[in-house]
């Protein structure tokens, strides 16, 4: 039943027979935990610049949160590359099922900050007036205290109880709570597609087309990552626990996890090239701030070639509107 340490231990020692299969799924746990700790390096930036040298504002309050999902997400996965590369043989069963938990809850909550951030940047475009006066000025911490509360719950329902109390809990109980996350991933997963697309729709086609900012370009990128990315964890999470003698998920597992890993470690590149793109870098001293600051730019370009904002013109738009 748990799909990331069946993934590293059975792929990396039932390879008898087959020394090229297990040079190349070495090569892949190694290229994983590369892929890891460069994300973890990554989101440690975006969590300390957003956390504490950056001024908040609606949109960078969910971005500061999705850091810290991904940063979380990646961090529950250097037990499983420590015990697949060293084979730690002592390492308790209720250990893994902990992180097995933190791997859902992570990956709960990026998506659930991702349709978040999505959702409220289309409100944004098709109702500015209320965007602009009527939008509660608490609204985006409040939704991702509320975020991180229903998918801790989720995550929790859908793992320790089933595993730990699996003697107190009939399996159709089990199959509940699974049936309920599942339901609140398409949800997300219909949010996250059904905003993106009218947000598209609305920067590309239509009589009053929205001038594009770096915003527009950082939020799109991210969307697009995640599908195709992110999504293949829960597809296989479905797939793995609603018909587990039916799909074969060893020979997929270790592809996940790295496309998984893939994903969380792509937002911070992502703001690095939005931020940097189209900047002088010799003519102006640039630095981590300025260029995170530019990614979440919700102001048009400069139309004269070759001009840069200032420092003190690259806070994002609605900086009234504090979390």
């Amino acid at each position: 039943m748990d799909m990331t340490v069946t993934a590293w231990e059975t792929e990396l020692t039932a390879t008898n027979g087959s020394d090229q299969l297990y040079s190349e799924n070495i090569i892949l746990v190694e290229f994983t935990a590369l892929v890891t700790l460069v994300g973890l390096a990554g989101n440690a930036v975006v969590l300390w610049l957003l956390g504490f040298r950056i001024r908040r504002n609606a949109f960078s309050v969910y971005i500061l949160n999705l850091a810290g999902a991904d940063f979380l997400f990646l961090c529950s996965q250097i037990i499983y590359f420590l015990d697949a590369i060293f084979y730690l043989g002592f390492v308790p069963n209720e250990v893994y099922i902990f992180f097995t938990a933190v791997d859902v809850f992570a990956y709960i909550s990026g998506l659930s900050f991702l349709s978040a951030i999505s959702t409220e940047r289309c409100l944004s475009v098709l109702w500015p007036i209320w965007y602009r006066c009527l939008r509660p000025r608490h609204l985006s911490a409040v939704t991702c205290a509320l975020l991180w509360s229903l998918s801790l719950l989720l995550s929790i329902l859908d793992k320790n109880i089933c595993f730990l109390l699996l003697d107190f809990l009939s399996l159709s109980m089990c199959r509940v709570f699974d049936f309920i996350t599942l339901t609140w991933l398409i949800l997300l997963f219909v949010l996250l597609s059904g905003s993106s697309l009218a947000l598209m729709t609305r920067l590309l086609c239509g009589p009053h087309q929205v001038p594009l900012s770096r915003l527009y370009v950082t939020v799109v990128l991210s969307v697009l990552v995640f599908l195709l990315c992110g999504l293949p964890f829960g597809i296989h999470w479905f797939l793995l626990f609603w018909f587990p003698s039916d799909y074969n998920a060893l020979h997929y597992s270790m592809k996940v996890i790295l496309l998984s890993c893939i994903n969380s470690c792509a937002n911070p590149i992502i703001y690095f090239f939005v931020g940097s793109f189209r900047q002088q870098w010799r003519k102006q001293k640039h630095t981590l701030r300025l260029v995170l600051q530019r990614a979440l730019q919700d102001t048009p370009e400069v139309n004269e070639p070759g001009e840069s904002l200032p420092g003190e013109t690259l806070e994002m738009s609605g900086s009234s509107l504090r979390q």
